[in-house]
């Protein structure tokens, strides 16, 4: 139950962070207005909170992981919201993340 409360804690930190980035993306590069980066930053700042709510202790290790989340988050995000086509090597690279972080977060530690 633990792993799947922190897997869906990443899917939502994802959401706020590649949403807010791409909200501040809008009003930057797109010229959308400044209040889609004033939602873009609170968005951010959501995503700050969510991630200290995994039932892992360890900033590090939270942090490393979340990094191969975004990976994989952002491609998805970009085909959605976008329309961007990840190619082979996007896709490949994005499930070396996903691997990482099954790693790094689900692998069973012995006492150490």
């Amino acid at each position: 139950m633990l792993t799947l409360r922190s897997i869906a804690l990443f899917v939502v930190a994802a959401l706020f962070e590649i949403g807010g980035a791409w909200l501040v993306w809008q009003c930057v590069r797109e010229h959308r207005g400044w209040a889609w980066a004033v939602a873009g930053v609170m968005a951010l700042g959501v995503y700050g909170f969510v991630a200290t709510l995994q039932p892992d202790a360890a900033f590090g290790r939270i942090l490393a992981a979340y990094g191969g989340v975004f990976v994989a988050g952002s491609l998805l995000w970009g085909l959605v919201v976008d329309g961007y086509r990840p190619d082979r090597f996007d896709v490949i690279g994005a499930l070396v993340c996903l691997a990482g972080v099954g790693i790094i977060m689900y692998v069973p530690r012995g006492g150490g």
